[in-house]
C-alpha cells in the first residue's frame, strides 16, 4: 500500500512538470528499503510511462522542437552512459549523499530564480514613480 502511494505521488509530481522522482527517490530509500541503485531503477522504470504520454500531448500541440531533440538525445545518452557506470561503482551512501547535494543545488537555484522573478514583476508593477503606473501585463 505504501509503494502504491508513493507511486501516485510521484506521478501527481510528474503530472505538474515537476519530476516525479524528486518525490520518488528519497521516499523509496526512506520507507521502503531501496537501496539508492535500486531506486533509481524503480525511478526510470516509473518514468517510461509517463514521459511517452507527456511526449504524445506535446508532439500533438506541436511543442517538441525536433532538432532539439536530437541534440539532447545524443548528449543524454552519452551522459546516461557516464552516469551509470558512476553509479555501480559508487557506494550507496555516496550516491544518497550525491542525490541529496542535487536536490538541495537545485532547491537554492530555484529559490535564487524565484526571487529575481519576483523583483522583476514588482519593478514592473511600479511605474518610474513608484505610484503603480508600470503598467503591469496582467491587468491587459
Amino acid at each position: 500500500m505504501l509503494s502504491a502511494l508513493i507511486g501516485f505521488a510521484s506521478g501527481a509530481i510528474s503530472g505538474l512538470g515537476l519530476g516525479g522522482g524528486t518525490v520518488l527517490m528519497p521516499l523509496m530509500t526512506a520507507f521502503v528499503g531501496l537501496s539508492q541503485l535500486e531506486a533509481q531503477c524503480a525511478n526510470l522504470i516509473a518514468y517510461l510511462p509517463s514521459a511517452s504520454v507527456a511526449l504524445r500531448a506535446h508532439i500533438r500541440a506541436r511543442r517538441v522542437d525536433g532538432a532539439l531533440v536530437r541534440k539532447l538525445l545524443i548528449w543524454g545518452f552519452l551522459g546516461m552512459a557516464a552516469g551509470i557506470a558512476v553509479a555501480f561503482f559508487l557506494p550507496n551512501a555516496w550516491l544518497k549523499k550525491g542525490f541529496a547535494v542535487f536536490l538541495i543545488g537545485v532547491g537554492l537555484w530555484q529559490f535564487r530564480e524565484g526571487e529575481r522573478a519576483h523583483r522583476r514583476e514588482k519593478r514592473q508593477d511600479s511605474g518610474p514613480d513608484g505610484c503603480g503606473e508600470g503598467g503591469n501585463a496582467r491587468d491587459r
